[in-house]
């Protein structure tokens, strides 16, 4: 009987700690955006202009940083810019912590490798351009399961290859889609003629195969780019 008691004053004592580190778990704040940019830093082998270098500098404000905008009330990052500054590196999964991300522009510059899964945590992103880069692999499916205010994406100029994954059908509010000059193959998925607001699309210079029917495209283009 006196085990039992001490057992259940043990689970009792145990709960509510466990409870508390898994709420601190989720827990995010501007340290959370500076730490996923920091790792972003860290994983830059050549900046020639040293901008980032220089100026990501733990001594001050995250929000002041060169290519970074900070808004709303929880002044948290929401642009994330560092386009044309001839940067060569890879993208860390962290990025995916930057959970009120609305603008992710890292084009034209030579970051290499595979577009991080956790990219599918930025569920407040707008606009996604990597463009002109040396990204390669496939695009995970799961990128496009939780992007629901996606408008923009662009990924042309770069290595990528395999299937385009029919989930890009769940980014409903999608009016750009731009992944020409890649390696993709196979068939077109007739789910993105579900996209309804779909304004433009280029998927040029690929080996895809089929066609899609959409009538309200303004511009459906297979052989030039934007």
């Amino acid at each position: 009987m006196e085990r039992n008691l001490s057992l259940c004053f043990v689970l009792v004592f145990l709960v509510p700690f466990s409870t508390l580190s898994f709420v601190d778990a989720e827990v995010t704040n501007i340290s959370t955006d500076k730490q996923a940019l920091l790792a972003l830093k860290a994983r830059i082998s050549d900046d020639p202009s040293n901008i980032l270098t220089k100026n990501w500098s733990t001594t001050t404000s995250v929000c002041s940083w060169t290519g970074i905008a900070c808004a709303g009330r929880h002044h948290r990052v929401t642009t994330l810019n560092i386009s044309n500054l001839g940067l060569t590196g890879t993208l860390p999964p962290q990025l995916g912590n930057l959970s009120f991300l609305a603008t992710l522009a890292i084009r034209n510059n030579s970051f290499y490798g595979s577009l991080p899964e956790e990219l599918a945590h930025l569920q407040r992103l707008k606009h996604l351009r990597l463009s002109v880069n040396r990204l390669s692999g496939e695009l995970p499916e799961s990128i496009f399961d939780n992007l629901p205010h996606l408008e923009l994406l662009y990924l042309s100029y770069n290595m990528l290859q395999g299937k385009l994954p029919s989930t890009l059908s769940k980014c409903k509010k999608l009016q750009y889609l731009s992944l020409g000059v890649n390696y993709f193959t196979g068939a077109i998925p007739k789910e993105i003629g579900n996209l309804t607001q779909l304004k433009r699309m280029y998927l040029g210079n690929n080996k895809l195969r089929g066609t899609i029917y959409t009538p309200f495209l303004l511009n459906w283009e297979i052989s030039s780019h934007f």
